[in-house]
């Protein structure tokens, strides 16, 4: 594996991704951020975090578990993943949608047919930690840490101290 982000940059990617979110969404009344479970929560909490920090501003949070609206749902293993946990009327607010890796464009399909089967938001942004682009649909991140393209033959694997380990972004190579 090759490390492409250290912990230092990955905190600092995050700090500016905070501030260009509440720069574009400061004037926002009813505004959330709602992390696609389970690696995009732990983004989106941060995000909320410092948020916070740089202003002290109401933002609603909740998770989403898309694992019913993916397109590949009947070929993949089932995961224990907690249900999504939206305890506000998502109706004419702003939604920022969060996930740690944008790359075909799949996951952030599923997880706006889960938000609408909620409700209308006024509108979607979405915020990625990663993009390693190679779209297979037509998505693209209002909000982008860095981009890191890699080959098909490649996966971008980040790495949380929520899950016990050290903020970090790899680059592995898939051996199948």
């Amino acid at each position: 594996m090759n490390k492409v982000l250290n912990s230092r940059e990955f905190k600092r990617i995050i700090t500016r991704m905070a501030a260009e979110i509440l720069e574009k969404n400061i004037s926002c009344k009813d505004f959330a951020i709602i992390g696609v479970q389970k690696t995009g929560v732990y983004l989106a909490q941060r995000l909320i975090k410092e948020i916070k920090k740089q202003d002290d501003i109401n933002i609603w949070s909740g998770s989403i578990n898309i694992s019913l609206y993916r397109d590949d749902y009947d070929q993949r293993v089932a995961k224990t993943i907690a249900p999504s946990q939206i305890d506000f009327d998502i109706n004419g607010k702003t939604i920022v949608l969060v996930d740690d890796v944008l790359y075909t464009g799949r996951t952030i399909r599923g997880a706006l047919d889960a938000i609408f089967d909620l409700g209308r938001p006024e509108r979607v942004q979405l915020a990625v930690l990663i993009d390693r682009e190679q779209r297979e649909l037509p998505f693209s991140a209002d909000y982008v840490g860095k981009v890191i393209p890699v080959s098909k033959r490649e996966e971008i694997d980040v790495h949380w101290k929520e899950d016990g380990e050290e903020d970090a972004v790899y680059i592995k190579k898939i051996t199948k």
